[in-house]
């Protein structure tokens, strides 16, 4: 039983790990969100971690899920875990970028960057697992939700 628990236990802890450090890093800063002039339909601050936890534990279980292929013939499931790998990274720095350089407009940009990723990933993780490529489409929208914010609160406080 915990063999077949593990991947997912392990992976879920990476990508929640990720989540813990950006915000970690990023803690100090992040009260500038409620400082900024914000756009129609921006949510309350407390449900950002509400949300993030949700959408990093799915990343989790979605990746677990392509990892499980790893000795089967399918092909390209080492790329796709490399490409999730590169998404935790691009993700982490765009927190970097938004909170703590407050370069709101290069966050942004790098947020399409970000969105270009996420979309590369389930194409990549459809091919090896329909439902691990379903798993991370919550987490395209919100980061496009996010791109919706992140351009606003850089027009509006410019």
């Amino acid at each position: 039983m915990l063999k077949k628990i593990k991947p997912y236990i392990v992976s879920v802890v990476i990508a929640l790990g990720v989540g813990g450090l950006s915000a970690a890093v990023t803690s100090k800063s992040m009260e500038i969100y409620s400082q900024v002039e914000q756009p129609p339909l921006s949510p309350p601050s407390i449900l950002f971690p509400i949300v993030w936890t949700i959408l990093f534990t799915l990343m989790g279980i979605s990746a677990a899920l392509v990892y499980k292929f790893k000795d089967t013939k399918h092909d390209g499931v080492r790329t796709a875990l490399i490409v999730y790998a590169v998404n935790l990274a691009v993700n982490f720095i765009w927190s970097l970028i938004f909170f703590n350089m407050r370069a709101y407009l290069f966050a942004f940009i790098w947020l399409i960057l970000l969105i270009a990723v996420i979309i590369t990933m389930i194409v990549l993780f459809k091919r090896i697992s329909p439902l691990a490529a379903y798993l991370q489409i919550p987490y395209l929208l919100w980061v496009t939700f996010a791109g919706y914010l992140n351009l606003a609160i850089y027009l509006l406080n410019r």
